[in-house]
């Protein structure tokens, strides 16, 4: 399928939970309704990735990035 126009949104998870816990999880809830949104706007998912970055120099953060077409 071809796309005239293309999106990306990063949703990443949280900071505090990172650095108390050690680890935090990706913000689901936060994600569906970035999709849901974007969804009723005409955006369609096209791929996704989870990147896994540094954070405040001894942790790791995982942030999920989509690409929306439409």
């Amino acid at each position: 399928m071809t796309y005239q126009e293309y999106k990306v949104i990063s949703v990443a998870e949280g900071g505090l939970g990172t650095v108390f816990l050690g680890a935090s999880g990706i913000p689901i809830k936060r994600m569906e309704a970035t999709l849901n949104h974007e969804a009723a706007e005409g955006w369609t998912l096209v791929f996704q990735i989870v990147e896994q970055k540094r954070f405040l120099l001894f942790w790791k953060r995982e942030t999920v990035i989509l690409t929306l077409g439409r």
